[in-house]
C-alpha cells in the first residue's frame, strides 16, 4: 500500500468527509479471459485499487493488500464507488468477504440507474457535469499493468476517484448532475 497526494475540491454540504472513503478498482484480466466472462468477476484479480478519504488521502492497495483494503474499507461508513456494487466489490470478494461493504455502499452508478432506468459512463458523467475526462479505459489499465507501466495504471485509477470526488462534491454543492443535456436532480448527502 502506498500514499499519495491530496485530491482537489470536496466540498460537502450536510456531510462529514470524516465517515467516507472512495475506491475505485482495476484489474488483472478481462472479461474474456475468465470462464464464465461477466459472471464470474471475482476471477478478474485485482490489479490495483485506489482509495481517498479525508484523513489519509489517496492510498494505492495492490494484490497482496487485497484483505487489509477490505478491513480498511470496513472502517467507514460509507464506501462511494462508481459501479462498486457489481464489479469493485465482486473483485475484491475473491480476497475477502465484502458482505459488510454492501451495506455501507453508495454506488453513484446504481443511483443514477435507478433514478434514469439505465446505465451511464463515468466518462460521460464526467464530461457533461465537470467538463473533466477519464484518462483511459479498463482495457488500457489492464494492458498498461501488463506491459509494466504500472504507474500509468495509478495515475489512471487516481484519475477515476478523483472524478467521483469533483462529482459528489458538484452535487452536493449545486443538487444535480448533467446527463446528457438533462439535468439530473440527485441527493448525494
Amino acid at each position: 500500500m502506498e500514499n499519495s497526494t491530496q485530491p482537489t475540491g470536496l466540498a460537502g454540504r450536510n456531510s462529514d468527509p470524516r465517515t467516507e472513503i472512495y475506491l475505485d478498482v482495476e484489474t488483472l484480466r478481462l472479461s474474456h479471459e475468465v470462464p464464465g466472462g461477466w459472471s464470474n468477476i471475482r476471477q478478474f484479480g485485482l490489479a490495483l485499487a485506489v482509495t481517498w478519504d479525508a484523513q489519509r488521502r489517496f492510498r494505492h492497495w495492490f494484490e497482496e493488500d487485497a484483505g487489509q483494503l477490505v478491513s480498511e474499507l470496513g472502517r467507514f461508513p460509507r464506501v462511494i464507488t462508481f459501479n462498486g456494487d457489481r464489479f469493485d466489490f465482486e473483485v475484491l470478494r475473491a480476497y475477502a468477504s465484502v458482505e459488510q461493504l454492501q451495506t455501507k455502499s453508495f454506488d453513484l452508478l446504481a443511483d443514477l440507474k435507478r433514478r434514469l432506468g439505465h446505465r451511464v459512463k463515468l466518462d460521460n458523467l464526467a464530461s457533461q457535469t465537470l467538463g473533466s475526462t477519464k484518462s483511459g479505459s479498463g482495457l488500457d489499465a489492464v494492458a498498461w499493468w501488463r506491459a509494466g507501466d504500472k504507474a500509468k495504471v495509478v495515475e489512471y485509477c487516481e484519475k477515476d476517484v478523483q472524478l467521483l470526488i469533483d462529482l459528489v462534491a458538484f452535487a452536493r454543492k449545486n443538487g444535480y448532475v448533467v446527463i446528457g443535456s438533462q439535468r439530473v436532480s440527485v441527493d448525494w448527502h
